[in-house]
């Protein structure tokens, strides 16, 4: 699932910067990824003749604060060196004000964490692009999230796949987060009240797994659902020990292999991972 479109990514990450840097109006509509490399070369005929060939699905817009988007992206994510257009794409379209608590408006689209109740945040906006970034969602890829949150990192992976599952142990934020994709026209993210360490074996398996909450040790079942030639990003480590965030990949003879990428901190995954392996 991994490196599979990045000479496009790239290509595309240098117009979506340059747009940025020089204050042009982008138009990001109900298009595809690839309908929308097609159009940061200029080839707009072959842009049409992709989108007929390519996965389409809903997505909703939103003007209200769109500017204040656009210098979150400018300023936090791609002056801070990541490149995947399309990551950058949805963090443009994703309204983070829409999904933090009334009294945070205002810090809405600045790079800092958020509390959104029950003693858990909304991560900062680099964060939730990098750890995206990490996956390379391809349209089509079948996404897990453990750790639905408010909801707003759900919202930046239906941007790039419309088959999105995502758990929430705590039931108060899992129906919130839900009735908040309903209101805001998420459709097609798929969400559910439960305990994230076990996955969710019914839509399994998965190209990426994303986990927002840090364990003590990768849970197993989240492994077995990790479709071969998938990736996981999760942050390990105790409440009270330097935690790591991992790229997991398994790939097609089904081996796994980790990688540690950089220290993080985030809320620990509560449920069965508390009880140790």
């Amino acid at each position: 699932m991994f490196d599979r479109c990045r000479p496009l990514r790239a290509a595309a990450w240098l117009v979506l910067v340059a747009a940025l840097a020089a204050g042009a109006s982008l138009v990001f509509g109900p298009a595809t990824p690839t309908r929308s490399a097609a159009l940061a070369a200029g080839d707009e005929q072959k842009a049409e003749e992709k989108e007929d060939k390519e996965l389409e699905w809903e997505r909703p817009r939103f003007e209200e604060r769109r500017e204040e988007r656009r210098e979150m992206v400018k300023k936090y994510i791609a002056g801070a060196g990541l490149r995947d257009y399309y990551v950058l794409e949805a963090m443009c379209q994703v309204p983070r004000h829409r999904f933090v608590r009334e009294r945070d408006l205002e810090d809405a689209y600045k790079d800092q964490p958020l509390p959104i109740g029950y003693g858990q945040t909304i991560s900062q906006p680099y964060v939730v692009a990098f750890m995206t970034q990490l996956l390379q969602v391809e349209p089509g890829d079948r996404v897990l999230e453990i750790g639905t949150g408010s909801g707003y990192q759900g919202a930046v992976l239906t941007e790039l796949t419309p088959h999105v599952y995502s758990i929430e142990i705590v039931e108060e934020l899992g129906d919130q987060a839900a009735k908040r994709f309903e209101d805001l026209g998420y459709e097609t993210i798929s969400s559910k009240v439960a305990d994230g360490y076990f996955g969710w074996e019914d839509h399994a398996p998965f190209d990426g797994i994303i986990v927002t909450c840090a364990a003590g040790h990768i849970p197993p079942p989240l492994l077995k659902q990790l479709k071969p030639g998938g990736s996981m990003i999760i942050p390990v480590g105790g409440v009270y020990e330097v935690q790591y965030l991992i790229r997991v990949t398994k790939d097609e003879e089904g081996n796994i292999r980790s990688e540690q990428l950089l220290p993080v901190q985030f809320v620990p995954m509560t449920g069965r991972a508390q009880e140790g392996k």
